[in-house]
């Protein structure tokens, strides 16, 4: 009984994002304001954006959740901001992972570089949807905008800055969103005044983002700050030195109707990864999902080093 409940529960949370993945793209399509919430299965959806790094800190939860009893429903990449927040305003996810500042601005706030003060914005923010921010972990993940380093002595720039006269003449990559996204290419125009030739739509800093660099389809690209590859040298990054991106501490976004079925246990556990999660620990586990690990035995690695059973 209690597996046809939660087989239920996993159809009901695809049925309810296809209907957002609906409404996402076409205004024809009317999309419910009440969807299917916890519903008393027992059962913790934990969900992920559709890049590697936010599939990894999820399995991170969904497996230190589990060693401590509770069942976990996975539902990860299921896509950009537009799609994960109102999921989790509506019960089919009840944990994400999160970005501090990003996730502040989003809901329309204005994040600094300061991590306190975005993250008791954040907190704010979230508040009125029915959402709670858990403790943020050290670990931080900005937007970061490279180029190879060969780029980056054939032009001399070192800097966002330096872009300035060479920006009309270069091919930017970046996720689809981009163009959308204020700490993104919007931010490049208005606070550097960078205006690229041409602007190609590709993966959350993956494999396409890294392949398109590699051989010379984009000039620039998008990356993240704990991305494995930066550990080599052969990618630059050009300092932020207008100071573009805010703080983005990794934090635990959670459905207050989970918090109250499952605390104290769902928060303590989730406080617990986040008080162990460097920025270091992230690049490392990264480097290893990029040379081929399976991310389910990267993250047990990580909760076993750091005693979770």
């Amino acid at each position: 009984m209690r597996q046809w409940t939660v087989r239920r529960r996993r159809r009901a949370i695809a049925g309810g994002l296809l209907l957002l993945a609906a409404g996402l793209g076409s205004c024809d399509v009317d999309v419910p304001t009440a969807a299917p919430g916890p519903a008393d299965d027992g059962a913790v959806t934990v969900g992920s954006f559709d890049f590697p790094e936010s599939e990894l800190i999820a399995e991170i939860y969904a497996q230190a959740l589990e060693a401590q009893g509770l069942e976990v429903i996975r539902t990860f990449a299921v896509g950009p901001r537009e799609l994960t927040m109102p999921a989790l305003e509506r019960g089919l996810l009840e944990v994400m992972p999160e970005y501090s500042g990003s996730a502040l601005g989003f809901l329309g706030g204005t994040p600094s570089a300061d991590p306190s003060t975005t993250l008791m914005q954040l907190r704010a923010a979230l508040e009125p949807r029915g959402l709670l921010a858990l403790r943020a972990a050290a670990a931080q993940d900005r937007n970061v905008f490279v180029v190879t380093r060969a780029t980056a002595e054939r032009l001399g720039v070192r800097r966002l800055s330096d872009l300035g006269s060479e920006a009309g003449s270069l091919t930017f990559g970046g996720p689809p969103e981009c163009p959308l996204r204020p700490l993104c290419l919007p931010g490049l125009e208005t606070r550097y005044d960078l205006r690229f030739a041409r602007f190609v739509a590709l993966d959350a800093g993956g494999p396409l983002t890294l392949q398109a660099l590699d051989e010379g389809f984009v000039d620039v690209a998008l990356l993240f700050s704990t991305h494995g590859r930066l550990q080599g040298g052969d990618l630059q990054i050009l300092a932020d030195d207008r100071n573009l991106q805010p703080a983005e501490q990794i934090v635990p976004v959670v459905s207050s109707s989970a918090a109250a079925e499952f605390d104290p246990a769902l928060s303590a556990v989730l406080d617990r990864v986040s008080a162990a999660l460097t920025s270091e620990a992230l690049r490392r586990m990264n480097a290893r999902i990029a040379d081929g690990a399976p991310r389910d035995d990267v993250a047990r690695a990580w909760l076993q080093e750091h005693g979770f059973n």
